[in-house]
C-alpha cells in the first residue's frame, strides 16, 4: 500500500509490528477517536452518505462518547478534499472572544491569568462548522447525520476506562458547577468503567436542532440546515447560554452568537518530496507541521534510521525551531500580521535547518526567525517535578474518512468539559478555548474582542498525485503536530503500512511554552516511549536533551487516526491508535 520506494526500515532493530492489522475497504473507510463514533460514521456511509456526511456524524458523536474531551459546543477545525475538483478546503471551526471581552479583567482581577469558568468562553464554533460542511460539501440533513449521536446521548453508552479515569481525576473540577456535577458526578461520584452513562439534556439539545430543521424540510435541504443553525445560535440554546453568562458574569451576548459564522478557505500546503501536505491556517498550530517537513526535507532521513538517536535528535530540533516560530508569529490573521509566505518558504526552512547542530541539542527554546513583527519569547518554566506539563491536556479527538468517490474528510473536534461549566438544561459547554489565548498586552495571541485564540487542534491531509490521498490527525495538545510528523514519516520514508506507522513508538519535546494557560515550559524536556531502545535515550541525553520516559504506548503520545486511499488499487486503508479507544472500519 505504500508509495515509498523503501521497504520497512530495520536499522533500529526488528521489523515494525502492530497490535492490530491495517484494515482495507473497497468502498469507504473511516477512523475515529472512539469506536462508537466510528460506527456512527459507518452507518451514514452504509446509508449512502459521502465522506463529509459521515465525518460530521462521527464528529458530533465524539462530542457524546468523549464529552470529557470533546464538546458539541466546542471547536471543530475541518479539511475537506473534493475528488472531482482536486481542491482541499479549510473550515475554521474556531470562534472569537465576545465583543465585551476585557483584557483588563484578566490583568487586574486574575493576575494575568485566564481562570477556568465562563470568562474563558469564546463563541462556540463546532455546530456552525458541522452545518457549514454539510451545506458546502455534504448530501444529507443535520438530523440524518446527528441521529447516531442523539441515540448515544439518550440511551447511553458503556463508560470506558480512559474516560472514567479523566472524570475521576477531575471530580473536584466538575463539582465546582452544579450543572456539570449533575451530569458527570451522578449520585455525587464519577461513573466507573462499566457503568451506563447517559446525557439526556445533550440528546434533547441536538434533537431540538434536528426538529427545527424538520419544520423547514419542505423548503429544501439548505433551508433545513439553516434552521438547525438558528436553533443553536438564535434559538433556545443561544438563550440558555446568554442567560447563564449574564447570571455568572460572563461576556456572551445574543448578538455575539447570532452574528457568528466560520470561515471557508483554501487549505495551506507544502510539498514534501512530491507529496502535498495540507493544514488549516495560522489561527491554529497546523502550519507548524508544514514547517517541520520543510526543515527536514533536505536531509537523508532513511539513512539516519528509524528512531535512532540522530533521527530523534534531528526531528526534535526541527520541532523546536518550528514551535519557536509558532510562539512568535502564529495568531489570528484577521488581527495580526502573519508572515505566511516567508514561514512556509523552502529558503526560510533551509536557513532554519542550518541552525541545527547534528551532535548537540540546541537552545531550550531557539529564537524565532527574524521576520516582520518578531518578538522575544517569555518562558514560564514548570517545576522540575511538574509532570502535568508532559501530560498533554486530555481534550480533543479526531476523525478521518474517505468515501466511494474518493472524497476525504479530516477533522479535529475538541474542548473538554472539566474546566468550563455546562450550560444548565443543555448538556453543552460553551467553548472554553480561551485557555489558548494570552492575558498579556502585546502578545500576538492576546485576549481581545473578536480575536481568536491560537488553536492546537489541527487536521491534516496528504496527497501524492496519482498515488494516494490520506486524511490524518490526532489529539494531544502540543504533541499533535509531533505525532503527526512521525506517523507521516513512518509511511513516507520508512515504508510502514498505516497501522504500523500509527503504533510505532513516539517521542515528544516540551521545550517551549505550552499552548494552554498558564503557558509554562519544560526547557530541554524530551519524553520517549520506552519501546524505543534505552541506549537511544542515553545517546540523546549525552547530546544535551533532558530525557524522560513514557511507559509502553502512552495515551500522552497522541492517538493517531488515518485513512489512506491508494489511487493505484482503489483500496482504502484504515488505521487507528491503540493508545486510546480509537478504531477504524471500512467496507
Amino acid at each position: 500500500m505504500s508509495a515509498t520506494p523503501y521497504a520497512p526500515d530495520l536499522t533500529a532493530g526488528s521489523a515494525p509490528t502492530s497490535m492490530r492489522p491495517a484494515l482495507a475497504g473497497l468502498k469507504h473507510m473511516i477512523s475515529a477517536g472512539h469506536y462508537l463514533a466510528t460506527q456512527a460514521g459507518m452507518d451514514v456511509l452504509q446509508a449512502g452518505g459521502n465522506a463529509v456526511d459521515a465525518g460530521v456524524a462521527a464528529g458530533i458523536a465524539l462530542g457524546v462518547v468523549q464529552s470529557d474531551i470533546v464538546n458539541f459546543g466546542g471547536v471543530a477545525p475541518i479539511l475537506v478534499y473534493q475528488a472531482q475538483t482536486g481542491k482541499v478546503w479549510s473550515i475554521s471551526g474556531l470562534g472569537p472572544w465576545p465583543k465585551a471581552t476585557s483584557l483588563d479583567t484578566f490583568l487586574q482581577k486574575h493576575g494575568g491569568t485566564i481562570p477556568a469558568g465562563v470568562l474563558r468562553t469564546v463563541i462556540p464554533a463546532a455546530p456552525d462548522a458541522w452545518i457549514t460542511a454539510l451545506e458546502r460539501f455534504g448530501t444529507m440533513s443535520f438530523g440524518e447525520v446527528a441521529a447516531g449521536a442523539i441515540r448515544l446521548a439518550r440511551e447511553g453508552f458503556v463508560m470506558y476506562p480512559l474516560m472514567a479515569e479523566v472524570l475521576a481525576e477531575n471530580a473536584k473540577n466538575y463539582a465546582r458547577w452544579p450543572s456539570s456535577a449533575a451530569i458527570y458526578l451522578p449520585g455525587g461520584k464519577p461513573p466507573a468503567a462499566g457503568d451506563v452513562f447517559r446525557q439526556t439534556d445533550l440528546a434533547a439539545s441536538i434533537q431540538y436542532m434536528a426538529d427545527e430543521e424538520r419544520t423547514r424540510q419542505g423548503e429544501g435541504r439548505l433551508a433545513g440546515l439553516a434552521a438547525a443553525r438558528r436553533a443553536f445560535y438564535e434559538g433556545d440554546i443561544a438563550a440558555a447560554i446568554v442567560k447563564y453568562h449574564k447570571e455568572q458574569g460572563g461576556w456572551m451576548t445574543a448578538e455575539d452568537l447570532r452574528d457568528f459564522s466560520v470561515e471557508v478557505d483554501p487549505a495551506l500546503a507544502t510539498d514534501f518530496r512530491g507529496t502535498r501536505v495540507h493544514s488549516c491556517g495560522f489561527w491554529c498550530q497546523g502550519p507548524s507541521l508544514l514547517q517541520m517537513l520543510n526543515i527536514i526535507e533536505p536531509r537523508d532521513l532513511h539513512a539516519l534510521g528509524h528512531n535512532t538517536a540522530p533521527y530523534v535528535h534531528l526531528l526534535t530540533e526541527a520541532i523546536k525551531l518550528a514551535f519557536a516560530d509558532r510562539e512568535v508569529h502564529y495568531a489570528d490573521p484577521r488581527h495580526t500580521t502573519v508572515p505566511q509566505l516567508e514561514l512556509l518558504s523552502k529558503a526560510y526552512a533551509r536557513a532554519r535547518l542550518a541552525l541545527i547542530d547534528n551532535d548537540r541539542a540546541g537552545p531550550d527554546m531557539p529564537p524565532a526567525g527574524r521576520l516582520p513583527d518578531a518578538r522575544d519569547i517569555a518562558m514560564r518554566e514548570a517545576g522540575p517535578d511538574d509532570m502535568a506539563r508532559t501530560d498533554p491536556r486530555l481534550d480533543t479527538s479526531y476523525v478521518a474518512v474517505v468515501d466511494k468517490d474518493g472524497n476525504a474528510f479530516s477533522a479535529t473536534p475538541s474542548d473538554g468539559s472539566y474546566n468550563i461549566p455546562v450550560i444548565p438544561g443543555t448538556g453543552i459547554c460553551a467553548s472554553g478555548r480561551g485557555s489558548q489565548s494570552w492575558a498579556e498586552a502585546g502578545h500576538p495571541c492576546v485576549v481581545g474582542p473578536g480575536r481568536r485564540p491560537r488553536l492546537t487542534p489541527n487536521p491534516s491531509l496528504a496527497i501524492r498525485p496519482g498515488q494516494y490521498v490520506m486524511p490524518f490527525g490526532t489529539p494531544g495538545g502540543d504533541v499533535q503536530c509531533q505525532a503527526m510528523l512521525q506517523t507521516f514519516l513512518n509511511m513516507e520514508i520508512f515504508g510502514m503500512d498505516v497501522q504500523q506507522a500509527i503504533e510505532a513508538p513516539r517521542f515528544a519535546t516540551f521545550s517551549f511554552p505550552s499552548s494552554f494557560e498558564p503557558h509554562n515550559a519544560m526547557p530541554g524536556r524530551l519524553m520517549i516511549e520506552d519501546l524505543i531502545n534505552r541506549e537511544v535515550g542515553d545517546q540523546l541525553a549525552a547530546m544535551g536533551h533532558t530525557v524522560k520516559w513514557w511507559r509502553d504506548r502512552s495515551w500522552r503520545a497522541g492517538a493517531m487516526c488515518a485513512v489512506r486511499h491508494d489511487l493505484t488499487t482503489d483500496i482504502r486503508w484504515g488505521g487507528a491508535d491503540p493508545r486510546r479507544p480509537a478504531y477504524a472500519a471500512g467496507w
